[in-house]
């Protein structure tokens, strides 16, 4: 499959044009400079065959923090340009390992002495379009010849927003790639491909292994969320799950804005990691930020399970127990990982028992102490999303159901609804993913939460449901659901 990557200096519009060529509103586009970092990857279809498009981070190393004189600023911008560098590096790495590069300006601006120098080192390795964006108008191109003087041949002018000049460009897209459907049943087997492909690679490498990915079912595909407050690590962990630099990784807090998903292989199965972006306190969120976070509950609804990450490096505050309380509301399964376990603040111990306190609605979640710097544990965490996946699709026969809510209910009789006796008529799992079981009773509306707990916790005993919730429903004997 061939890859496009889409290059250039901030705000030139590579997100938009992005979003345009996979018909979705898929990477968050802004004006602020820098909104993209991470290499995000989508399906653009020309003439009919898929290709996958890479959105890359904008080109700015250059950022000088030697004009302030505060000293807190002066090491922010250290920190923002430190990050930008990164940013920078890993979206040419991307170009070079893409099968063509489009290379984006604005044309209404001037020509740039840092796109002569990235162009220049591209085009000894790639051939390159050179998009002239928010060319509006005749009058517009007109004067855009000007960045001919780059040196690239092959000059596109359009404008994202007006939707002008794209069908041109992608002409000469399909072109350059060959892209011609000689049997239209092969576009089939191509977005089945796409979807069951192994995706974890670097962007150094995104086509390096291409021959080896594999085709799995959908079975076989576990999606994971990692959520967690701003620099604890989730990108890290991201980094050391796929054995490569794939996020990027800076202590400038707020570094993913986009989530940024990728997938490898472990056991005969397909892990789809989303790393999301940081959440902060709601007065502090900033900007961009707030696209952020919707992202980040978009990305959850998509998931099956959600590691959550706490730093072990210092005491869990209020905001990780607002961060957790994404779990329940989205039906995961979970997992809670304590990340920086190498600068842990205190003993094993104590920290499991603050942490099974403050975070008492979890209390069925495994915990795994972990270090993405030095890779500890991270096989271990692993194997528990297998463990996790497997009760997360755990079903128990009727037979089995029945006679344990029959056995629970004798133990503890169901409270009465005001003298009235309530009774449980049968059980039946009607669902996986999480497990979901209906109870079929004369006065459904009087299950009171406690005892639904106490059900849930029985059923705990009998069967591995670590990681995972249970939900009970309550019916009347039409199946209408009363909870």
């Amino acid at each position: 499959m061939k890859t496009i990557a889409i290059l250039g200096k901030p705000n030139v519009g590579k997100s938009s044009l992005f979003n345009r060529l996979c018909n979705q509103l898929d990477a968050i586009t802004s004006d602020v400079s820098g909104t993209t970092r991470d290499i995000k990857k989508g399906v653009c279809r020309i003439n009919g065959i898929s290709c996958i498009l890479l959105d890359t981070g904008g080109i700015d190393a250059k950022q000088n923090a030697e004009s302030l004189t505060d000293k807190k600023q002066k090491k922010h911008a250290y920190k923002q340009a430190e990050l930008f560098k990164r940013v920078s590096s890993a979206s040419i790495q991307a170009g070079l390992s893409a099968d063509l590069v489009l290379y984006m300006v604005d044309g209404r601006g001037a020509i740039d002495d840092e796109d002569k120098e990235v162009l220049r080192k591209i085009q000894k390795h790639k051939r390159v379009f050179l998009v002239l964006n928010k060319i509006d108008n005749d009058k517009l191109k007109e004067s855009a010849w000007e960045f001919q003087k780059l040196g690239v041949e092959e000059l596109f002018f359009i404008s994202v927003s007006h939707n002008r000049g794209l069908s041109i460009l992608l002409e000469s897209i399909g072109a350059a790639l060959d892209l011609v459907q000689n049997n239209p049943d092969d576009d089939e087997s191509l977005e089945e491909f796409l979807h069951s492909a192994e995706m974890a690679q670097s962007a150094q490498s995104l086509d390096s292994n291409a021959d080896s990915i594999h085709t799995q079912s959908d079975e076989n595909l576990i999606k994971v969320g990692i959520i967690g407050r701003v620099n604890v690590g989730k990108s890290s962990l991201l980094n050391a799950l796929l054995g490569i630099e794939r996020s990027i990784v800076s202590d400038v807090a707020g570094t993913t804005i986009d989530p940024v998903d990728e997938r490898t292989e472990f056991e005969n199965h397909i892990f789809e990691f989303i790393d999301t972006a940081g959440i902060r306190r709601a007065g502090k969120i900033e900007g961009i930020e707030k696209y952020a976070l919707d992202r980040t509950n978009k990305a959850l609804e998509k998931s099956h399970i959600a590691l959550l990450v706490l730093d072990a490096s210092e005491g869990f505050v209020e905001l990780d127990e607002k961060i957790s309380a994404l779990v329940p509301k989205h039906n995961l399964g979970v997992i809670i990982v304590l990340n920086k376990w190498d600068k842990a603040h205190t003993e094993h111990k104590a920290m499991i028992k603050e942490l099974r306190y403050k975070f008492r609605f979890l209390e069925y979640a495994p915990v795994v102490c972990v270090s993405a710097l030095t890779k500890r544990n991270i096989m271990t965490l692993k194997k528990q999303i297998l463990a996790v996946w497997e009760n997360f699709n755990r079903r128990i026969p009727t037979s089995e159901l029945n006679a344990l809510i029959l056995e629970a209910t004798k133990k503890h009789h169901l409270p009465s609804d005001h003298g009235k006796i309530v009774k449980i008529y049968y059980a039946t799992q009607f669902d996986t993913r999480p497990p979901q079981i209906s109870l079929v009773m004369n006065r459904p509306k009087s299950l009171h939460f406690s005892y639904r707990r106490y059900l849930v916790n029985s059923l705990r005993e009998c069967y591995d449901f670590s990681g995972v919730p249970i939900l009970i429903s309550p019916k009347d004997k039409k199946g209408q659901d009363l909870s």
